[in-house]
């Protein structure tokens, strides 16, 4: 793949935030948006958007955060797209069939070269409670990410006594 089909590959990836509390995880995630190449952040009912703490947190993504389309729902926000994608740390009772990183990751790249016209929204939830069920059923697959491999692992005996000498 080429630099341009993958720019154009990346152009037709979105990243939705729903109900953003903290204006600051906004500009966090045009930040690792930028990073990644991904251009196309849009947002749902924020509570605070445009914000100061938005753009300190974007480093360097502040162009980014001039193209963020704010939205009242999240129909509109992912009425282009032909594939919604929510992520969950939990697995739901919803229709919405979930889908691990891995499949979804080896999945995409055919599905958008199959089609040129083809967009993809990655949905992402509020900072405390996710998306609802309701907000789910309106995307085709569920990203389950579990929360388990996030756990603090409790360090060896070695490594213990190594931090402790300091």
């Amino acid at each position: 793949m080429t630099t341009a089909d993958l720019t154009h590959t990346l152009s037709r990836i979105r990243v939705v935030l729903v109900g953003t509390t903290h204006p600051g995880n906004i500009g966090s995630a045009a930040r690792a948006m930028k990073t990644m190449g991904l251009q196309d952040l849009a947002l749902v009912g924020p509570r605070h958007f445009p914000h100061d703490d938005a753009t300190a947190m974007s480093s360097g993504a502040d162009d980014l955060l001039g193209r963020v389309r704010v939205f009242d729902s999240l129909p509109v926000a992912i009425a282009d797209c032909s594939l919604a994608i929510g992520a969950s740390a939990r697995l739901r009772s919803t229709a919405v069939p979930p889908r691990p990183p891995r499949a979804i990751a080896e999945d995409l790249p055919a599905m958008l070269a199959a089609d040129d016209d083809a967009r993809v929204a990655f949905v992402f939830g509020r900072e405390k409670s996710g998306l609802t069920n309701a907000e789910l059923d309106h995307c085709r697959w569920l990203l389950h990410v579990p929360r388990h491999h996030l756990r603090r692992r409790p360090r060896s005996k070695t490594c213990s006594r190594t931090l402790n000498r300091r």
